[in-house]
């Protein structure tokens, strides 16, 4: 019999169950991060050594390196590590409420509409920064409100979830196909460099709202994830167990499209982090359920890592983070698919 890997911690009356495996990798996953935000930091036109990127951020640098560390780089890494960590944990939710490990933004559409959503805005208004971001936040809930409306059938399940999402993903990317027809060629050029999906640019102004929208979220999100267990099993077990199903899934859905739809207007529709942190974070985990905390982790240290890798693979032709992830998440997507087909779930 294999032995257990979960601990509980008592005091008082308070107990607390989690699993060693689990917390090992959620701590080095923070731990590869934080290495790979310091690398980000140090790396540009004028390249910092870490030693330096940390005595700076310390307070010790100089003005120059103050200058290049506070106000041009460290906005960018904060906004990449909480758009990958909203997405990762928003895919974990998603996946887990459609008990399908295709169940991600992704596919489901909600990138998909926040994009119209930004590019009405741009197509249409010629809207600033922050009004594309609105417009790509009030995408993101429309869609997802569409999608849980045609979804419903005396509650919402997994594949018809998913198989919804798919045909909204497919409209809404019509639409936006028709929006850059119509669009000038200052505005298309501008619609396509924001659908790439890139932290470039990133300040403080993203920051601050995108850390609060985080402060409430994840709490929410890690607070449900004993009955979000319990969904996985089934609708009735849960409820049996005194879970208020269709609320709880609600909530999370909602949670979880507030979440990507935030992670898109700050940082545009960064593919495939959604879908690819939550499997690896479970592969990692070999942990049954959510496994919400360590997807959000995985999620901010993939996404900073890729943002370093588009800056240093490639030179001087630095590539948007987005063209990244895309290539690297579209092999994994294929090989899930292809182990999906061996074990005949599709």
């Amino acid at each position: 019999m294999r032995a257990s890997r979960s601990r509980w911690v008592r005091s008082g009356r308070l107990s607390v169950r989690f699993d060693v495996r689990a917390l090992g990798v959620v701590l080095l996953l923070a731990l590869a991060a934080l290495a790979a935000s310091v690398l980000l930091v140090g790396t540009g036109d004028f390249a910092i050594p870490v030693p330096d990127v940390l005595r700076t951020l310390a307070g010790g640098g100089d003005a120059g390196q103050e200058f290049v560390v506070r106000e041009l780089r460290l906005p960018r890494v904060l906004v990449g590590l909480l758009v990958g960590g909203a997405l990762g944990l928003g895919g974990a939710l998603f996946q887990a409420v459609s008990r399908n490990p295709l169940g991600s933004p992704d596919v489901l559409g909600l990138g998909q509409g926040s994009t119209a959503g930004a590019l009405v805005v741009i197509v249409l208004f010629s809207g600033s920064a922050a009004e594309v971001a609105l417009g790509a936040l009030a995408g993101g809930l429309l869609t997802g409100l569409v999608i849980y409306l045609l979804a419903w059938k005396r509650g919402v399940h997994g594949y018809r979830l998913v198989l919804v999402g798919i045909g909204v993903a497919a409209v809404a990317t019509a639409v936006n196909g028709y929006l850059l027809t119509e669009a000038d060629l200052v505005d298309a050029a501008r619609a396509v460099v924001w659908m790439t999906g890139s932290l470039g640019g990133s300040d403080w102004d993203q920051v601050w709202p995108l850390l609060g929208l985080c402060a409430v979220l994840v709490p929410l999100a890690l607070a449900h994830a004993r009955p979000l267990r319990m969904l996985e099993m089934g609708d009735d077990i849960a409820s049996a167990l005194g879970v208020r199903v269709e609320r709880t899934r609600l909530l999370l859905m909602l949670a979880a499209v507030l979440l990507t739809a935030a992670a898109t207007a700050a940082a545009g529709p960064v593919g495939f982090v959604a879908l690819t942190a939550p499997q690896l974070a479970r592969r990692l985990t070999r942990s049954p359920g959510p496994n919400l905390l360590p997807a959000l982790v995985m999620g901010a240290a993939l996404l900073v890592t890729a943002d370093w890798l588009s800056q240093r693979a490639f030179g001087a032709d630095q590539l948007p983070v987005g063209v990244v992830t895309g290539v690297l998440g579209g092999v994994y997507l294929l090989w899930l698919l292809v182990a999906e087909r061996r074990a005949g779930r599709i």
